[in-house]
């Protein structure tokens, strides 16, 4: 059985963690920004197609205590390297250190370099090696003196799914929206709204939760390159999550008052396979009106600090929460907002309030109705 790390915007580990266990992966534990998890070399796989939430899958070669350089280079070359890197790999090191004695990084990375060239020079028998071949990201984290050493098997974030080459400003991330729509609790039967749609990402990816596609199933990632995973368990993964899939008539709609941002909306979920699923429209939130009794409103408005005045965005989302009271009791409503005063121009305190971070920025995501 191999471990598993994968990292998480703070405010997502239970998300995350109950993909995993849906997965059926095994042991998994959730912690602060990532979630550590059990299973077969095949999972690499698995996970990579599937996680909507993750931010990357990494394999844990080894994990041991470092509180001095001397641990750090004894634990690294403990690790057997030549069960994983090939004579010819490019085997870059990245990694980070919180809490812990050994806090400089660039120091850390030359120790963990140096440590695997020499545990490869005593297997391959030379001196010097090429890293002229595939690579092999290697990634450390040192938390409270503890050492994790992976490989990252995902390559690009698990964010980047392949449909949108082209954004407006200030894009969502993927796995972010994909985690506003799980906590909206769609699962395809209601209307699903966002009439602050942008380059389209939240509709998109409650299309992808409504038909349960595989996210990672149109983009690569850099283990289906590596000699140790064969071929054949990302073709076995992918005929798996296909299997999977459901097929149906969804009630999808993103609005925008931007042309142009409609027009890419509409390229991106064409790209995503999505775009019989989904109806985008060039609209002013403030027409916004549904009369069906239950549905999904989730959106992620300009917050002030990155788009607009800051007395720009408040009257915006007072005009958002008049929309909001025009909907039918049984509507679901999810706001992302990094704005300290939402709740007061929106004109109702949130039933429930979620800590989220949208790239480096803190935001709460807002929640009205039965949530």
């Amino acid at each position: 059985m191999e471990t598993y790390l994968i990292p998480c915007l703070l405010g997502l580990e239970k998300l995350v963690s109950d993909e995993v266990k849906r997965l059926g992966l095994q042991e998994v534990q959730a912690e602060n920004g990532r979630i550590l998890c059990r299973g077969t070399l095949a999972d690499a796989a698995r996970l990579n197609l599937n996680l909507r939430c993750g931010a990357r899958v990494l394999l844990v070669l080894g994990r041991f205590p470092a509180r001095s350089f001397e641990e750090l280079f004894q634990g690294t070359r403990a690790i057997a390297w030549e069960d994983y890197l090939p004579e010819n790999a490019a085997f870059p090191v990245k990694g980070y250190s919180i809490s812990s004695q050994l806090h400089s990084v660039p120091a850390c990375q030359s120790i963990i370099k140096k440590a695997m060239v020499e545990r490869m020079k005593a297997h391959y028998h030379r001196e010097q090696f090429p890293e002229d071949g595939v690579k092999y990201q290697v990634r450390f984290s040192l938390f409270k003196d503890e050492a994790a050493l992976c490989l990252d098997t995902s390559g690009e974030g698990l964010y980047k799914r392949g449909y949108r080459a082209v954004g407006v400003e200030a894009p969502l991330r993927e796995t972010l929206a994909a985690a506003m729509v799980l906590l909206s609790r769609y699962r395809g039967k209601d209307p699903f709204c966002d009439p602050f749609c942008g380059s389209g990402t939240i509709p998109i990816e409650a299309a992808l939760i409504a038909k349960n596609r595989a996210p990672g199933l149109d983009r690569s990632f850099d283990a289906q390159r590596w000699a140790f995973l064969p071929a054949k368990v990302w073709m076995d993964a992918a005929d798996e999550a296909m299997d999977k899939e459901f097929h149906g008539h969804y009630d999808i709609w993103g609005g925008d008052i931007d042309p142009r941002a409609v027009a890419i909306a509409r390229d991106n979920a064409r790209k995503a396979g999505v775009e019989d699923m989904i109806r985008f429209e060039v609209a002013d939130m403030r027409d916004f009106r549904r009369d069906s009794t239950y549905g999904q409103l989730v959106t992620n408005p300009p917050y002030g600090e990155r788009l607009m005045e800051k007395r720009e965005a408040e009257d915006l989302y007072r005009e958002l929460g008049q929309v909001w009271r025009r909907l039918p009791e049984g509507w679901r409503t999810l706001v992302l907002s990094s704005h300290t005063e939402f709740e007061r121009s929106f004109g109702r305190p949130a039933a429930k309030k979620r800590k989220l971070y949208n790239g480096m920025i803190k935001c709460d995501l807002f929640m009205y109705g039965n949530v």
